[in-house]
This record gives structure tokens, sequence and C-alpha cells, in this order.
């Protein structure tokens, strides 16, 4: 007898089967080296051109700049067009997964960011960074652990041999949360941190890096679908390479910026990566054990552990642009998270990988 699940999403056995026929590509599998060349080019360019980047941040309309809101667009909507929300049915298939997932992504991980922030940016670092910019940090840090993950979780889903409809109905899951979780878990946390940030700013945030791009995206993906599979798998092979591009770009932008700051404590990179890191392996590691203890399958357990970990950096880096500008701790926080997630993301899958006998020991 034939699952209705299965029924009810006829596309995902032909989306995993593209997918696993794709290795994880060269600017994805290098992406912390094409971030470090646009440290090196962004901070060169904007020693030698200061006037060129000032005229780039003068491209505002309520607070939004506009080359960083088209950057991000392009960034965003391809990773979005991945998503099929058809398949968020398919979440009763591993119900136990899932919950572990929703757990570490809304419940722990941003609040467990919060508590690193306090711990070493406003304590235990605070004496080696500028004491202005200790708020804002904090802000990019909460900002990149609130956003989960989307399209890099199905290369590391891949690389683990992860279900693919789990990881699939878990990201579509995900995304439809943060449409209305964003806002409000980010303001909880700022006010808890004494950092003020206005409502106003933050709801067009969501709406501009969120709401819109997934509506455009997926009216994209339905005109493509209705013209077959192989239509729809031609136009993401041509604009895969979009997103890297667009958000290579955004960092030469911020980097070209951050330039002055970061010649002058080139510590500051090295200090902000510590509750990252702190943050990857503890809620990859909780999500993983979790999955064990409920007795969920390693198939599972691997794409939970990762999309607990990972976060989407694409919308914290534009969040932070618009909330606290281009020069502020808060931009430069969340590209460390950019600089450091593939190669940390790789680890964990190598673990998650090599750990499995220990997985499924009773």
């Amino acid at each position: 007898m034939i699952d209705p699940l299965i029924e009810s999403a006829p596309q995902q056995p032909q989306l995993d089967q593209a997918e696993a026929s794709n290795p994880i590509s060269f600017f994805e599998r290098y992406l912390s080296i094409w971030v470090f060349l646009c440290i090196v080019i962004g901070i060169s360019l904007g020693q030698f051109f200061p006037g060129s980047f000032h005229f780039i941040a003068s491209l505002e309309i309520a607070k939004v700049n506009l080359v960083v809101g088209l950057l991000v667009w392009i960034m965003i909507i391809p990773m979005l067009m991945k998503i099929d929300f058809a398949a968020l049915p398919l979440v009763r298939r591993h119900v136990r997964g899932i919950a572990v997932t929703l757990f570490v992504n809304w419940l722990v991980k941003p609040f467990s960011m919060a508590l690193l922030g306090w711990i070493f940016v406003r304590h235990l670092f605070a004496p080696l960074l500028p004491t202005d910019q200790i708020d804002s940090y904090i802000a990019g840090l909460i900002l990149l652990a609130a956003a989960p993950c989307t399209a890099m979780v199905f290369v590391w889903s891949r690389l683990t041999n992860g279900d693919g409809l789990f990881t699939l109905s878990q990201v579509a899951l995900n995304d439809l949360i943060m449409v209305f979780a964003f806002a409000p878990i980010v303001a909880l946390l700022l006010g808890i941190s004494s950092i003020v940030v206005p409502w106003e700013t933050l709801t067009t945030s969501v709406v501009l890096y969120i709401v819109i791009p997934v509506l455009l995206a997926q009216a994209w993906r339905y005109w493509l679908m209705k013209q077959g599979n192989e239509i729809f798998e031609a136009t993401m092979e041509k604009i895969g390479s979009w997103s890297i591009t667009a958000l290579l770009l955004t960092l030469v932008l911020l980097f070209g910026f951050q330039g002055k700051a970061i010649i002058d404590q080139p510590l500051i990179i090295g200090l902000l990566a510590v509750p990252i890191l702190i943050q990857v392996f503890f809620n990859a590691s909780l999500a993983y054990w979790l999955n064990k203890k409920l007795g969920e399958s390693h198939s599972v357990a691997c794409p939970s552990a990762l999309i607990g970990a990972s976060n989407f950096f694409e919308l914290a880096v534009a969040a932070a642009i618009s909330l606290f500008g281009f020069q502020s701790g808060a931009a430069l926080a969340t590209v460390v998270g950019v600089l450091i997630e593939v190669p940390v993301m790789l680890i964990v899958v190598r673990i998650v990988n090599q750990s499995k006998d220990w997985y499924e020991s009773t």
C-alpha cells in the first residue's frame, strides 16, 4: 500500500535524487576562503576609496540601504525557492525529531547565545573590545542565533545521508515560524540585554528580508513547477551562484566600512568567534543527544543536529545592517558567523558521521 504522505509530495523523490547527485559545490566548500578574500578586498577598497562607500551608505529609504536590500533579495530568494511548503504535512512522520529541532532552534539557541554574549562580550572580553560597540556585538550575536539555517541545511543533510523528507519539512516549518517569531525573540533578547531597537525598524526588516522574499520565491517556484520539474531544476542550476555572489559583494561592502576597526583591533574577529563556536557545538550536541534519547533514527538525528546548530546568516547580516548600520559591531559579529560557518559545520558533519555506531548502540 502506498503511503498517502508520500503521495501528497510527489516531487520530493525527484528533489532528493537531484540533491544526492550534486556534492557540495566548489563555492560552498571554500566559502570561508572567499570570505577571507572579501575581508582583504573590502578593507583595501575602503581605505583607498572611502568616498564611494559613503555614497553607497547614503542610498537609503526608511533606514533601509537600497544596495544591501537588493543584494539580500538576490542572496535569499534562490535559497527559499528550494523550500516546498507543501511538505509541511510530512512533519507527522518524525514528530520527535521535529520537536527536538524546534526546541533547540527557538527555545535554546537564541537564549543561550544571549547568555554567551553576556559572559564573553560584556564581561570576559570587554577590556579587549571597543567600549562603544559592546552592545552592538551582543546584538549581532543574537540576530545570528535567532535565525535558523535554510538552504545550507540541505547540503549538510546530504553529507550525512540524512532523511530528505525530514529535512525538507523541518526547513519549511522553521521558515514559517521565522515569519512570526524572529522579531519578537530578537526584541525580547535585545530588551533583556538593555539594547533598544525600534519595533518599527525590526518589523520592517522582517517584512523586507523574510516575508517578501518568501512570497516572491514561492511564486517563482510555483510558476516553474507548473512547467515541469526539469525546468525547475534547470533554473535552480542557473541561479545557484546568485546567492554566494551577492553574499560576497555584501561582505566587501561591510568590510569596506569595518576596515579601520579591524586594522586597529584585528583580535576582534577571533574574540567574537568564541561564543559562536561554543553555541554551534553545544546546540548540535544537545539536538543529537536528545534525538538518541527519544529513539529517532540516525538519518533524522543528523539533520536535526545540523539545523539546530547552523544559522541563516544572510538574514542576520541584512537585519544587522538595517538595525545598526554598516559600521556597527552587530554587522561585524554576523559576518564572523559567515566566516566560520562552513568549516565548523563540516566538522559537525564529520562528528555525526563517525559516531553512527555509538548513536545506534543501545
